[in-house]
């Protein structure tokens, strides 16, 4: 078995390394217990389609990793429609000096997200099993990510109210999302797209910033 994650382990720095990410020994082996605790859950609660070991490195680790460059000017994250931790849970191993929410309103991957958060010592991390329309939270989030929506109209429209005054949305999303953007034009500004080349992942990915357009007077 300690070959076996030796090879993981290996996969997640070669990745990681070619996105210009280096991880500490702590980071490393903070990723690397979140990925055991997910798979073993998954065996049991099914929270991802993906059951390779390999592919959850990929698609999962890394995937959540190119985010890290991206929240380095927020405080106060929430990470909408969650899952089981994605990007989130990967985000605030990273990040511990920075204040993560993670939403979700699927009670099977909130329960798992609990577990991943006394598991790793994750005091960093807020975890709500809730609809993001019902959820007010004491203080709005410098910034709201997600990877989860349907559409650009969707994630501004329903987390408008999570959004502080100078906040941002980022969105992942796969191919640059040219009608979602025309969609949205009118209330929200592109100020940032930024093409992500994940190792091991095929397929475009793209992160977008997006902030509101000041109303006209």
């Amino acid at each position: 078995m300690t070959d076996a994650n030796d090879a993981l382990k290996a996969r997640l720095l070669r990745g990681a390394h070619a996105m210009q990410i280096e991880l500490s020994d702590a980071q490393t082996g903070a990723l690397m217990d979140y990925l055991g605790l997910f798979q073993k859950w998954n065996k049991a609660y099914n929270l991802t389609a993906i059951r390779e070991p390999e592919r959850m490195v990929d698609l999962h680790l890394l995937d959540s990793l190119a985010v890290h460059p991206f929240v380095q000017d927020a405080d106060t994250i929430i990470d909408v429609g969650t899952g089981p931790g994605l990007p989130g849970v990967v985000l605030a191993i990273m990040n511990p000096q920075r204040q993560f929410t993670l939403l979700d309103s699927n009670g099977k991957k909130t329960r798992f997200l609990f577990q991943a958060r006394t598991a790793l010592k994750l005091d960093n991390l807020t975890i709500v099993n809730d609809r993001v329309e019902a959820y007010h939270p004491p203080q709005p989030f410098d910034m709201i990510v997600s990877r989860a929506f349907a559409s650009l109209a969707d994630m501004t429209s329903w987390c408008r109210h999570l959004r502080a005054d100078d906040g941002c949305f980022l969105a992942m999303k796969g191919q640059y999302p040219e009608d979602e953007l025309r969609a949205i034009e009118n209330e929200y500004e592109l100020v940032a797209s930024h093409a992500i080349s994940v190792p091991g992942v095929d397929g475009e990915r793209h992160l977008l910033r997006l902030i509101p357009r000041p109303a006209a007077h």
